[in-house]
């Protein structure tokens, strides 16, 4: 608490003032004064009360294992492609994805995190570049038929979890700053998604005990499902360009694989 300065007239002798007037003067800055603190001194003990009624919560960090094993699952899926649609041997993605993610999780242990967020955009970019040069090769494979009914199935069921997947991890990494910033802002309140538990008043949050809730991994695979499966998004709004323009991506490539190479398939057996 601060000491609110009084207002007192610096001559109050000086010509032309009463000692009426004087006493006013000082009267209405010392009971300005004392409304000034008794407004310090109501401010404090609010705060102070609704500090001890409803005590902050303090979020933990957000786990990083389900991303982690959704990158292994991307390398893990690339073993179903056969090898003409694979750049390099089947194996190699999965490998390529253990070496980067280990310095990735030794700098975020590190309490880097520059180096953390660029080590997890590149193992994401190189899933996403691998993901794409097997669509195309799979669609350049259509016409010569290079490639049997029941590989094309599995190709376009791989590829497609593939795309679940990849795009999962993109919104979760880019969204409102990536995870560091979401647990530093403690509650998320603005992104590129719109999710239910943003849209709750105050009260209805602290009830349901979603005071300092903050989406995961699991809500970015959910949202990435309903992008994949229905073609645009269900209960999460886009509000960001950059978040439209990647879930207009993730559509098309699903449609490519579900509409075009499943159903060429089909047709095929």
């Amino acid at each position: 608490m601060t000491d609110t300065p009084i207002d007192i007239p610096a001559n109050p002798t000086a010509p032309g003032r009463s000692a009426s007037g004087v006493a006013k003067a000082v009267a209405h800055s010392v009971g300005q004064a004392v409304s000034n603190t008794s407004q310090a001194v109501n401010s404090t003990v609010t705060q102070t009360v609704k500090a001890v009624i409803h005590p902050p919560v303090v979020r933990d960090p957000e786990p990083r294992w389900p991303a982690i094993v959704a990158l292994f699952a991307v390398g893990g899926l690339r073993l179903a492609l056969p090898e003409s649609l694979s750049a390099g041997p089947k194996w190699l993605l999965l490998i390529v994805v253990a070496v980067l993610l280990v310095p990735t999780v030794i700098a975020r242990r590190m309490n880097n995190i520059w180096l953390n967020q660029v080590l997890g955009y590149i193992v994401t970019g190189v899933v996403t570049l691998d993901m794409t040069w097997s669509l195309c090769q799979l669609v350049a494979a259509l016409p010569s038929h290079r490639e049997s009914p029941s590989e094309l199935l599995i190709s376009a069921a791989a590829l497609w979890l593939t795309n679940i997947l990849v795009f999962a991890s993109w919104y979760w990494r880019l969204d409102a700053g990536g995870p560091h910033a979401r647990e530093l802002a403690g509650v998320h309140t603005d992104g590129a998604f719109l999710f239910p538990q943003m849209t709750l008043a105050p009260d209805a949050r602290r009830t349901m005990g979603e005071q300092c809730w903050s989406p995961g991994f699991v809500d970015y695979l959910f949202l990435a499902f309903n992008t994949s499966t229905a073609f645009s998004p269900t209960d999460c709004p886009v509000l960001s360009r950059w978040a439209k323009v990647l879930m207009m991506i993730q559509s098309l490539i699903s449609f490519a694989t579900v509409v075009l190479l499943a159903a060429r398939a089909v047709n095929i057996l």
